[in-house]
């Protein structure tokens, strides 16, 4: 579903891991990855447009949103767009919190480990390293 996204082509995709819920919510354990998409030449990508994407995507999964944190059966965010900066609309971009978490970070590295976060100048196996312990395992 993500290949199919228009004017975006699916150019990775990370390991899955099992991670303990951030914060901790007594919920069982969550899966994650993280999927490289790449912009299709000659074609350009409105984050709030992308955005509005992937909540389809989650939609037809089944997704339905209930209270802020609830398990889901589907949760795609935007970590991050090349060097992107955007602050004070949705989405955020990078990820406001994507550099605190482990089952952001070691998926990323796996997909994209020369990823440089554009305001803290790390890339993602940096940050990822420099976190503290979190519970993640890779499946």
């Amino acid at each position: 579903m993500l290949d199919a996204l228009p004017g975006m082509r699916l150019v990775g995709l990370s390991r899955w891991f099992e991670s303990a819920p951030v914060p901790p919510s007594g919920q069982p354990p969550y899966v994650n990855a993280v999927a490289a998409l790449r912009v299709d030449t000659g074609a350009t990508i409105e984050p709030a447009v992308l955005l509005a994407r992937l909540m389809e995507v989650e939609a037809a999964c089944g997704r339905q949103r209930s209270t802020p944190n609830a398990a889901r059966t589907l949760d795609l965010d935007i970590i991050g767009i090349g060097d992107l900066v955007r602050e004070g609309c949705d989405p955020i971009v990078p990820h406001p919190r994507a550099h605190l978490r482990a089952f952001v970070l070691a998926p990323l590295a796996d997909v994209a480990p020369d990823w440089v976060h554009p305001v803290l100048g790390r890339s993602a196996a940096a940050l990822l390293a420099a976190l503290p312990p979190q519970e993640i395992r890779p499946l």
